[in-house]
């Protein structure tokens, strides 16, 4: 991805990849739809990435839900995610259930990665994709110039995650204003992200409420 171009760049073959080069919820009928940016860091482990996560939600009354499936494999790109990633996305789904308050028994979640890595793992881009399932459902908007890392716990807490200096200094080259990172990770590195983040402010947040507040939502 080009440094200060934040959006995909090639042409999507689907509307649900079209989404992803707009950063925002919609709802259309039963089928709803939201792309979240996430950070990562390359298989090096010293490069921080923002990478985008589109999630499609659609009602059927038979679905027996929720039920979640992962779109990994596309002409247009994307990247294969791991086990441990999708579990993620499992408990973003089901945290994100319980602050909206319903039970997701008709929902079909798609969600689909689109990464400079071949394999995604891990498990920190979960509360980004918490937020981007509670906005597509309400369909409310995703701030474009906020990123975030961090896991979501069943209870919606936000737990620290690793790298936390390289996705920020990613998140800076991309030009984001703000990245959210978990409570307690702002001074990760004893505060030295790089000349880059001069430009991004660090905010934290606790708890996946906190996330929705900075990052989704009516305009403040």
């Amino acid at each position: 991805m080009p440094s200060g171009s934040r959006l995909p760049q090639q042409l999507l073959l689907t509307a649900l990849l079209v989404l992803t080069a707009f950063s925002h919820a919609r709802a259309f009928g039963d089928l709803r739809l939201a792309s979240v940016p996430a950070l990562a860091v390359l298989s090096d482990g010293r490069t921080g990435v923002v990478h985008y996560i589109v999630i499609q939600i659609s009602s059927h009354s038979s679905a027996d839900g929720p039920v979640i499936q992962f779109s990994e494999i596309d002409p247009s790109g994307g990247s294969l995610v791991s086990d441990d990633w999708k579990a993620g996305v499992r408990q973003a789904v089901l945290t994100a259930l319980r602050h909206l308050g319903t039970d997701g028994h008709d929902w079909v979640v798609t969600v689909k990665n689109r990464s400079r890595n071949a394999m995604t793992d891990g498990m920190s881009a979960s509360g980004a994709v918490a937020v981007g399932i509670m906005a597509a459902w309400r369909g409310e908007t995703i701030r474009p110039e906020v990123a975030m890392t961090g896991q979501v716990a069943p209870n919606g807490d936000i737990l620290a995650v690793g790298s936390v200096p390289q996705k920020v200094e990613a998140a800076a080259r991309e030009q984001f204003r703000t990245v959210l990172v978990p409570r307690g990770q702002s001074n990760v590195g004893e505060g030295d992200f790089g000349s880059q983040t001069r430009r991004v402010a660090v905010v934290e947040v606790g708890t996946l409420d906190e996330a929705y507040q900075a990052m989704a939502g009516p305009q403040r």
